[in-house]
């Protein structure tokens, strides 16, 4: 089950009329004081059935992570538990995920052949709710929130589908104290969340989608194609993953606000960045986060001299790679962020370029350099191996003869990127808005998020016409969310 689903939708409808029902009040007379409690075991018992969807076995793997994860906070200034507990969570992934890589691995290093791999599934988005286990577990015994005493919240938050298979993670210090608030399906709720639902929707299966069908063509057959198609498919890919998995974000945060629960923003406009800090900063939000809060510190940070920082630095972000896929490539794509994270380091130390007033043309080409190396890393991220990856980049540099193909719905996504980018821009800066609810969720997201006033006719068709196209220009193929696989 899919968020560009019918069946989803079909769900998420029951999901949202069983919510409402708690809302009569009735309903809530009858309930008194529990009608908290009802309405999240309806959102448990709609998470394991969402995710279960996929295979219900996975249901037990997760149920087993959050028993662990409770009972480490029951425990959390016992130091050998967190030890335990931590490790166990992160056997579990290591188990699943990369098992067979690294034994293929060493075996290739050591050129033996065997077939002592694993013949197991892996578990969708259990990169996701692993680290949001972790982090609660961590989170506790620092101290910096209280442990948990109902293991239903525990459960919910490790659970909770919007956010489930792909993201984004979210921190127990943000969504545990909302389940102590009065929240539910609002018509305010719905009438924001569907917006951003259907803004990420439309990114997704109009945008992303369609623009998977000649990424995929050019990277399965990259000596067919001559360099600038190249180019143009790996400009494609930088914008399809951007539009697949902030897509899928913007619909996890829609829909966890329709039944009434915030998350933070996932991106920020990130090819807007000047350099790979700051587009650190904008991608991905809650991993970099999770990452700086939970690897990058802990192994020292910058408090353990320039050398160890850079150490850091590179290990924080080959491991992040690691993260995304038990693949090579994606160590390499970790690495190369890494060092250049150093590099920038270094420049910004010599030159003391911070204190440097920027103007537009330093700017542009500071954006203009950050994306085209962002790009070159997108080639490993991408490629299904070290090999197409260097041919790929080969056949740029020696401005190869082949086929050109040039795609339409790149020029179409590179021109709503665009533009989709300064109504951002204009939008976040602007002080002043004529509607006061426009002006709240307008704060609320960032700027980034159009959220339209449905109670005006013309809102009303700008709404159904944005529906129209979604439907309309749907790639129908089978195209699954980039980030399902890690």
């Amino acid at each position: 089950m899919t968020f560009a689903s019918i069946i989803f939708l079909l769900f998420f409808s029951i999901v949202i009329l069983l919510l409402s029902i708690t809302n009569i009040q009735y309903v809530k007379v009858r309930l008194g004081g529990q009608v908290n409690l009802v309405r999240h075991v309806i959102l448990l018992l709609s998470s394991y059935i969402f995710y279960g969807w996929w295979d219900w076995r996975f249901c037990f793997l997760m149920f087993f992570i959050t028993l662990v994860a409770y009972w480490a906070g029951i425990f959390h200034k016992q130091k050998y538990i967190i030890t335990i507990s931590v490790s166990v969570v992160l056997a579990i992934l290591a188990l699943f995920k990369y098992y067979n890589f690294f034994v293929d691995s060493l075996f290739n290093l050591l050129s033996i052949h065997s077939s002592r791999t694993l013949n197991i599934i892996l578990p969708v988005g259990i990169s996701f709710y692993t680290f949001q286990a972790i982090s609660y577990i961590i989170d506790v015994h620092r101290n910096k929130i209280s442990y948990e005493k109902s293991f239903l919240h525990v459960a919910l938050y490790i659970s909770f589908f919007p956010q489930l298979v792909a993201g984004p993670i979210v921190k127990a210090s943000d969504f545990l104290p909302q389940l102590k608030e009065e929240r539910n399906v609002s018509i305010q709720n719905l009438e924001h969340g569907i917006q951003i639902f259907i803004f990420g929707l439309f990114k997704k299966i109009v945008l992303a989608d369609n623009l998977s069908v000649y990424v995929d063509e050019v990277f399965q057959n990259p000596n067919v194609f001559n360099a600038e198609t190249i180019v143009l498919a790996i400009i494609s890919y930088a914008m399809q993953i951007y539009f697949d998995f902030s897509g899928y974000s913007d619909m996890a945060i829609g829909s966890a606000k329709c039944l009434g629960y915030d998350f933070t923003k996932n991106f920020n406009l990130p090819y807007l960045s000047k350099n790979v800090s700051e587009f650190w900063t904008r991608w991905h939000i809650s991993l970099s986060s999770w990452l700086k809060e939970y690897l990058y510190i802990p192994l020292g940070g910058n408090r353990k001299g320039i050398q160890r920082t850079y150490i850091n630095l590179i290990l924080t972000m080959m491991i992040g790679g690691l993260w995304h896929g038990a693949n090579w490539t994606f160590v390499i794509w970790g690495t190369l962020h890494g060092i250049a994270l150093c590099v920038q380091k270094i420049f910004t130390n010599v030159t003391n370029s911070q204190q440097r007033k920027p103007n537009f043309a330093t700017t542009l080409l500071a954006m203009t350099t950050s994306n085209i190396f962002i790009c070159f890393c997108w080639v490993f991220f991408r490629a299904d191996s070290i090999d197409t990856a260097l041919t790929l980049i080969k056949r740029v540099i020696t401005l190869s003869d082949g086929v050109l193909h040039i795609f339409s719905w790149t020029l179409v996504s590179l021109f709503l990127l665009i533009i989709s980018h300064i109504c951002a821009i204009i939008h976040s800066t602007s002080v002043q808005h004529t509607n006061s609810t426009l002006s709240k969720a307008t704060s609320y997201y960032n700027g980034y998020y159009m959220i339209l006033n449905l109670n005006k006719i013309l809102s009303l068709i700008i709404f159904f016409v944005v529906i129209g196209l979604t439907i309309g220009l749907a790639y129908t193929g089978a195209s699954p969310f980039i980030y399902f696989q890690f």
